[in-house]
């Protein structure tokens, strides 16, 4: 077999690279303009290899019995880790990926295409139009994975966004976002507001280093209108490589503080991460 090489092709938001994983036979790491953004097993679609996208699986695992099918809404598609994961581990689900990024689909679905019958559509264009135009109670899970560069656009941010998010979920649908942010965390407070006001139940996924505001980092957020098991969430998240940890009720609403829900008019993108905190050394 021959020796899988890197591919580098110009996108329509900057210059994709897939790389060959020289310690995993068929995997790849997908990077834009030097950032990570997936990173693909296609021998082992469960396998996830960065610590947000384990976080965010912990969550799928945990919303429903084990294997049943699910619909899922992914906001964001880079490489379609998590919805190969999905499509591994819970087989008929029905699974609808946005992507503003029509050549990286294609980048995608030439070299690491999804398996015949998986169940995803693809569909490329801007996500919130995207689920503007989605039907009432539709989806069972909806996970917003957007980074414009890498930075969560400012109209993926506002009340008028969850409110969407929360039209388009069925009753007892999940949503989850993965979010970036580092102390005084304006950002990621904003966004705990905002989904406090159109979901009863919020979590918070992150490394305690984080949380704690010694770095800059990712942080997974967790809203649904039922109660997760979130005990059996915090020991998934505990036993991971790097544990994290899992913040919700009075210390949730604490670490929200006075800040109130985002409009539109005052949406801003989350901040600009510090120089080299997401990028390949």
């Amino acid at each position: 077999m021959s020796e899988a090489i890197p591919v580098t092709r110009a996108v329509d938001h900057g210059t994709a690279k897939l790389m060959p994983d020289v310690d995993r036979e068929r995997a790849w790491l997908l990077t834009v303009d030097g950032a990570p953004q997936s990173y693909v097993d296609l021998d082992d679609p469960a396998h996830l290899e960065f610590e947000y996208a384990r976080r965010l699986g912990h969550v799928l695992d945990l919303v429903d019995d084990a294997g049943r099918p699910l619909d899922v809404v992914h906001l964001g598609g880079g490489a379609l880790t998590l919805p190969r994961y999905v499509a591994a581990t819970r087989p008929g689900s029905r699974q609808d990926v946005v992507e503003a990024d029509r050549a990286l689909l294609e980048l995608v679905a030439e070299h690491v295409p999804l398996p015949a019958g998986s169940g995803v559509a693809l569909h490329a264009g801007d996500a919130r139009a995207w689920l503007e135009g989605a039907p009432d109670d539709s989806a069972d899970v909806l996970i917003a994975d957007v980074f414009g560069g890498s930075r969560v656009p400012a109209h993926l941010t506002s009340l008028g966004y969850a409110a969407e998010a929360g039209r388009v979920l069925r009753p007892d649908g999940v949503y989850l976002a993965n979010l970036a942010d580092a102390a005084p965390f304006g950002f990621l407070r904003s966004q705990l507001a905002t989904f406090a006001a159109v979901f009863e139940e919020l979590a918070l996924i992150a490394e305690p280093g984080v949380l704690r505001g010694r770095r800059f980092g990712n942080a997974v957020l967790v809203a649904s209108r039922r109660p997760l098991d979130t005990a059996a969430l915090a020991r998934r998240a505990a036993a991971d490589a790097f544990p994290a940890r899992v913040e919700l009720g009075a210390a949730l609403r604490e670490f929200t503080g006075d800040m109130r829900p985002v409009d539109d008019a005052d949406a801003v993108p989350s901040p600009e991460p510090p120089g080299g905190a997401f990028g390949i050394g």
